[in-house]
């Protein structure tokens, strides 16, 4: 009975092409035969995987076996009985029906040689893991990247320092120290190299790839690297003018209130916002909130009002509104 290739891959009829590519990795590092070199079971699987992959991951080739099933190997342009063109051990296509120079395997002709793609993968930094024809050095298979997400307080993620970080990795719960940079924003990712999966054959570990979520403060919001705030000044430092003191990340500093000023209006703290490592610093903005005397005394809340209204006149806030 015809191997069933998407079967043999694990993945379904409408799988794009980047999820036969990454069945086709997966299974090519599990079964590979240097990785398996006294298994002839794993030999065998791993030129079933290659077989598939090399006729689903080619338009072409994939079209006219979803249209004709085992029978298009026997298919040509011109419909049953025209025949693939190319030989090369029995199969379909060149190089698909066997390994080429008999039982040892070329890893350049079997992923394609010429530099980079998936031949790469098996090959160390320095070429260590490459084959020539006759002769096989040590196959070298990278470790796997692992990807965890963590959340980090507001203030971690502005200030930078270290954390501890619990994951699971490998089936395994982990806590290992992570150092957040200064700035780190909201969605941030990190890489630590040599984190992830270990390889095997000498081949060097995967990394861990770090997806940021950072939590919200009670106080301030974060627009890029500029800091929003609210602040609340009473009604006579608003009338008035005043000096208020106002906590930043980096110390407290003194904002001036000038005289009239009406809530909403937005003071600027040049520099006092997120900093990167690079020297690079955004401001902070300070947006005043009027708050009204709390007073249970009717006889003040009625002079306050005779105040207030023989000061605006007959002019109103609204004057200004159009559609």
């Amino acid at each position: 009975m015809a191997e069933d290739h998407y079967q043999t891959l694990g993945v379904s009829k409408s799988a794009s092409a980047e999820d036969i590519r990454k069945a086709y990795r997966e299974l090519a590092r599990k079964y590979h035969p240097d990785l398996h070199p006294d298994d002839a079971s794993a030999k065998e699987k791993f030129k079933q995987v290659q077989t598939a992959f090399d006729v689903l991951n080619d338009p072409s080739k994939r079209e006219m076996y979803d249209r004709y099933g085992s029978s298009f190997e026997g298919v040509g342009a011109g419909g049953p009985g025209g025949g693939w063109a190319g030989g090369g051990g029995g199969g379909p296509f060149p190089g698909a029906g066997g390994f080429p120079g008999g039982g040892e395997i070329d890893l350049e002709s079997l992923f394609g040689g010429g530099g980079g793609g998936f031949a790469d993968m098996f090959r160390g930094a320095g070429g260590g893991g490459r084959t020539t024809r006759g002769r096989k050095r040590s196959t070298q298979v990278p470790g796997q990247d692992v990807t965890a997400r963590i959340e980090v307080p507001f203030t971690l993620a502005i200030e930078g320092g270290k954390t501890d970080v619990r994951l699971d990795r490998d089936g395994k719960t982990e806590t290992i120290s992570v150092t957040i940079p200064q700035g780190l924003p909201d969605g941030g990712r990190m890489r630590l190299r040599g984190q992830g999966l270990p390889g095997s054959g000498g081949g060097s570990a995967g990394d861990l790839l770090l997806e940021v979520s950072v939590e919200p403060h009670p106080v301030f919001r974060r627009d890029g690297d500029t800091l929003d705030i609210t602040l609340p000044v009473s009604l006579a430092e608003a009338i008035e003018g005043a000096k208020v003191d106002v906590p930043t990340p980096w110390g407290t500093i003194s904002l001036r209130i000038p005289p009239g000023t009406s809530g909403g209006r937005k003071l600027r703290a040049g520099g006092m916002g997120v900093h990167h490592a690079n020297g690079a610093k955004g401001d902070l903005i300070a947006v005043v909130q009027i708050m009204l005397p709390e007073t249970e005394d009717a006889a003040v809340r009625e002079r306050l009002l005779e105040a207030a209204k023989a000061a605006a006149g007959t002019s109103t806030p609204r004057a200004q509104l159009r559609w």
